[in-house]
């Protein structure tokens, strides 16, 4: 989730000033200095693959020779910029939807038998679904697996999940769960910085070898059903006005790709001063589970400029034939408003799904303004009816997806702690483009011609200051 009142790292100062948002940094050197590394080389179950190994694996993703060679120059960006590798032999499946992913993240926690590893902005007592068909709360789950003898360790974003009783957490630690909390909230002025940066991750890693990550947060907005299932009803949320279904999408994944994610939590952890632990049993020997390449991106505000960032303009820049994006928070920075308008001009399918509503209103506010220019470069924008988008997915060419926790928004870019799998392969972009053509049959189209007509002086000026705001965003 995002939230318009963080404490700006910009400063209060600065707000009051000029109402401006912060400096996004620019991808343009990132991305120079990248294109003149070396080729990137895919890692395995068995080890890193040849150069001509890789080489030739890269190649078979391409449209044709021309979208190879496209395909391979953008690799080779990312390649300079992600500071993880490529990896091949894993085994990805798309997750729609709360339903789907919490039966996932059940079933992980049921089938594990050492370790389990959870980093999360909010974490509550969800109910979660068992492989037997129960319905499980978390926190009694964890505390099974505890009893059992597995070692569970948790990273929760203090902000986040500033709502989550007390007890809850209590409870885990009681029961031998090893617990941090990310950037404790603090009032003192000194700590603004820390304050704005966010933990927005969403992390399970069990037995380091099965992960889900994604958008979806272990937060009791997912309970409800998918639209369309028998025990969905359609009714709104009576605290928040606000559709009860929350449309999100995760991923799971088994194979060399999950040690990276393992990574990122134990770099969090070390350096967020957690308690000591003996990493080795978190790495166990990956075996080969599936056909998908992967790459991990973890990004960070220590980070010169965000590495999924860098990579995504860069993909954005390269994309020939498509371009979909389904996004909770539709803020674009200048570079990636550039990168999307030049694509639509150069005759790229360009398709934009956002909320109609939202829980951070001034971020609808802020892509409406956008709208217009979009338009008239012939991007199709579509506005979901009846569910609360969450989803942070990217496809592109039909041969590059992305789907984690990183919005298209500056917050994501300037504030946040992020992961993201870039997932290379036909088989994850056809599963993310049926999700948008499906998602399509229940949004609006927004026509231009009819925007322009229907837009009144009190929206205009509602997006001109949400515009304002957008470095908050």
């Amino acid at each position: 989730m995002s939230s318009f009142l963080h404490i700006t790292r910009c400063g209060v100062l600065a707000l009051a000033a000029s109402l401006a948002a912060c400096a996004v940094p620019d991808a343009d050197d990132s991305i120079a200095r990248s294109a003149a590394e070396s080729k990137p080389v895919v890692q395995g179950a068995e080890g890193p693959l040849t150069p001509a190994a890789s080489d030739a694996l890269i190649k078979r993703l391409g449209s044709g020779a021309e979208g190879s060679e496209i395909l391979q120059r953008h690799l080779q960006v990312e390649e300079g910029v992600a500071g993880s590798p490529l990896t091949t032999d894993n085994a990805v499946e798309v997750l729609r939807d709360g339903d789907q992913t919490f039966a996932a993240i059940g079933a992980a926690i049921s089938g594990a038998r050492q370790t389990l590893n959870l980093e999360y902005y909010t974490i509550e007592d969800v109910t979660l679904q068992t492989p037997d068909g129960n319905a499980r709360a978390l926190a009694d789950m964890l505390v099974a697996k505890l009893q059992q003898g597995v070692s569970v360790n948790i990273i929760y974003d203090s902000y986040g999940s500033s709502d989550t009783p007390g007890a809850f957490f209590e409870r885990l630690e009681k029961a031998g769960a090893k617990l941090l909390s990310f950037h404790p909230i603090d009032p003192n002025p000194a700590n603004v910085i820390n304050g704005n940066d966010r933990d927005h991750r969403k992390i399970l890693v069990a037995d380091g070898r099965v992960a889900v990550i994604g958008g979806v947060n272990l937060s009791k907005s997912y309970e409800s059903k998918s639209p369309g299932s028998d025990d969905e009803d359609g009714e709104e949320d009576p605290q928040t006005g606000l559709p009860r279904h929350w449309r999100d999408t995760s991923i799971r994944i088994e194979g060399p790709a999950v040690a990276e994610i393992q990574k990122l939590f134990f770099v969090h952890w070390s350096e967020e001063g957690g308690a000591k632990i003996d990493q080795a049993p978190y790495f166990p020997k990956q075996q080969a589970k599936g056909g998908h390449i992967v790459r991990v991106i973890g990004s960070t505000p220590k980070q010169d400029v965000s590495r999924y960032y860098v990579t995504l303009i860069s993909a954005l820049r390269s994309a020939e034939r498509k371009i979909w994006i389904s996004n909770a928070y539709f803020v674009p920075t200048p570079d990636e408003m550039e990168a999307l308008l030049d694509a639509a001009r150069r005759g790229v399918d360009v398709r934009v799904m956002v909320p109609e509503q939202s829980d951070s209103p001034p971020a609808v506010e802020a892509a409406r303004s956008h709208y217009s220019d979009l338009l008239e470069a012939g991007v199709k924008i579509f506005e979901t009816r009846d569910v609360v988008l969450h989803s942070k997915t990217v496809t592109i060419d039909g041969v590059w997806s992305a789907v984690g926790s990183s919005n298209f928004d500056h917050r994501s870019v300037l504030f946040n702690d992020e992961i993201d799998a870039v997932i290379l392969g036909k088989q994850t972009a056809e599963d993310l483009e049926a999700i948008f053509k499906e998602g399509e049959q229940t949004s609006n189209r927004i026509d231009q011609a009819s925007w322009e007509a229907q837009r009144g002086f009190g929206e205009r000026v509602r997006g001109f200051w949400s515009r304002m705001m957008e470095g908050l965003l």
